[in-house]
């Protein structure tokens, strides 16, 4: 069922040197642009898929410092053998980012079914669970390693995602900060990153969205973000290098919001449209002043 396939060569610029890294989900979106950071920064990843469609050609451009490997990380089994293939490839495994994700189950409470749930927490929780487990006697053994999950802020508040991906993304966060305590004792570090609105086909509500979709969906959201856009891929990607790289060395158990203020809440100039700079307001003192 699992394959591997690499190709040619690739220069790092040395911020993760030496590094292996696996990353899930790695053929398209968040997953794709931080495969490219990776490899950029020196490391070598593993890139854990459940199609090759595109996984595969990123391997081939990448070269020796890239392979696919075809997983589904809800079957055990498969996390398993991801794991072990990094080692075996690589001798060790220094990163493991659990990225692998999907919308979920989507509609009113009493639409949703048992097989539903089941689903939405095999992909989106259970997933980074097994990846945690089979990473930690690697990383373990080595005395050091970075696990990085990702999140949402669906996780931390309500409201913006479906049900149980907002349950399932807030599991995930208690789930960095509780294994983060375990796995410390074995210089392991473990985070997580919670991106606001990204601009992915998953995001934009698409199996597949064209350039002209994730361009209207910039416009249509990017009006309404605090910084006056919504997030790229690699801004994820810059988060998920900082976190796997030596500088982050005394982060773990934490939840790295990356959403360009989104969580913080609305534009100034959205809620209070009579004090911008543009348009200030005399503020008188109690003396008169």
């Amino acid at each position: 069922m699992t394959k591997t396939t690499t190709a040619g060569t690739s220069a790092g610029q040395g911020r993760l040197d030496g590094k292996v890294a696996v990353i899930t989900g790695g053929g398209s979106g968040i997953g794709a642009a931080s495969v490219r950071r990776f490899v950029e920064e020196g490391a070598k990843v593993l890139i854990a898929d459940m199609s090759g469609k595109k996984a595969e050609p990123l391997a081939a451009e990448l070269g020796d410092s890239a392979a696919f490997f075809e997983a589904d990380v809800s079957r055990e089994d498969d996390v398993e053998a991801m794991v072990g293939e990094a080692l075996s490839k690589w001798g060790r495994l220094d990163v493991l980012f659990n990225n692998a994700g999907f919308g979920g189950a989507i509609g009113p409470v009493e639409t949703l079914t048992v097989d539903d749930f089941d689903i939405t927490f095999d992909v989106l929780v259970k997933g980074v669970f097994l990846g945690i487990k089979h990473a930690t006697p690697i990383m373990r053994e080595q005395g050091s390693g970075s696990i990085i999950s990702t999140a949402s802020v669906a996780g931390l508040q309500a409201g913006w995602s479906p049900h149980l991906y907002s349950v399932a993304k807030a599991a995930v966060i208690h789930m960095t900060s509780s294994m983060a305590l375990e796995l410390g004792d074995y210089g392991i570090r473990c985070n997580c990153i919670c991106p606001g609105i990204i601009a992915t086909p998953l995001a934009a509500g698409f199996a597949k969205a064209t350039d002209e979709q994730l361009a209207e969906m910039k416009a249509k959201f990017g009006r309404t973000q605090v910084l006056g856009r919504i997030g790229d891929p690699v801004d994820i990607a810059n988060a998920a290098l900082f976190l796997a790289s030596d500088e982050s060395s005394y982060i773990t158990g934490h939840a790295q919001v990356v959403d360009g203020g989104a969580y913080a809440g609305k534009p100034w100039n959205k809620q209070h449209p009579n004090m911008t700079a543009a348009r200030p307001i005399k503020m008188y003192r109690p003396d008169g002043r």
